[in-house]
This record gives structure tokens, sequence and C-alpha cells, in this order.
């Protein structure tokens, strides 16, 4: 697996019920030496469960209800994120929930999605040979506290690998 190979991925969601549903997607990718980012809010589709929302999830990532109102629909938004995805290695940091809403989203353009990999098992991909370069890459995730956006959140994993590399370097 080369660095090219994958996309960190986060979602924000309506909260974290059985059934909820996404409100937010992001994607970060590395390019050299730099994090590349991509993000959207998600309109839910009439058919994802109200009850599933959660104000106090609302007030963790900030986005209120009315905002997805008038945000890209869950189809277009999944066709964008598949496409970037396509041929990429998908890490998260919680893989269970962020691969669960991806589903979500893309049963809308019916695409079947890969199992996503596991953040610290890219972290041992990119870092095990070198104990500084592990430490690095969570010393920056201990510095650098979650925003509880997607965007932002999965830039700070790629950031935290990126840094992790340029120890090994």
């Amino acid at each position: 697996m080369k660095i090219d190979d994958i996309i960190f991925i986060d979602f924000e969601a309506s909260s974290l019920s059985p059934v909820s549903w996404p409100i937010e997607v992001g994607l970060a990718w590395i390019v050299g030496d730099s994090v590349q980012t991509w993000s959207s809010l998600i309109q839910p589709l009439y058919t994802w469960d109200e009850v599933a929302w959660s104000e106090q999830s609302a007030d963790v990532h900030g986005i209120p209800r009315n905002a997805l109102d008038t945000a890209p629909l869950a189809n277009v938004v999944a066709k964008d994120t598949a496409r970037r995805l396509e041929s990429k290695i998908v890490v998260s940091d919680a893989p269970e929930h962020d691969h669960r809403w991806a589903e979500m989203l893309s049963n809308t353009i019916g695409v079947q999605l890969k199992a996503f990999a596991d953040f610290d098992a890219a972290v041992g991909t990119f870092c095990a040979v070198n104990p500084k370069a592990v430490s690095a890459v969570f010393a920056h995730l201990e510095a650098t506290p979650s925003p509880h956006r997607a965007g932002p959140d999965a830039a700070r994993l790629a950031s935290a690998i990126l840094k992790g590399i340029s120890v090994v370097k």
C-alpha cells in the first residue's frame, strides 16, 4: 500500500442511534507534503427517519437541521463521494460507524462499498518501522482536537499520518 492508494473519510451524522443517517461527509488525501480535502453537507432522503435527529449531536457538530434542507441531495453527494473513493483504500478512525453511513449514502445510487481500513492499521503500515513516527502520529492527534466537522476531521487523520511519514523520511 502506498500513500497515494489511501483516502481518509469521516462523517457527521444525525445521531449515534442505529437508525441515524449521514449529514456530512469529508474526505482527505495526501499529495506530496500536503493534505487535500473535500466535504459536503447532505440533504436527507425523505425515507430517512427524522426521529434519528438529535439536538445533542447537533450541539456537538454545530450543524442545525435546517441547514440540511438546502444541502446537495444525497444521491448527488453519493456520486461525488463514490467518484473520489474509486480505486482507493478508505481509512477511518471509526470504520463501523463511518461504513454504515457511507453505505446508507451509496445505496442512493446503488453502489456497493468495500470494507474500510482502520486508522490504526494505516499507522502500522506507514509508521510501524519507527516508534518515533508512531509517537508523532498520536502526538499530532492529541495536540489537534477534533473539530467535529467531516472535512477537518478527515484532514486531521491525514495530517497525523503525514507527520509520522515525515519522521520516517
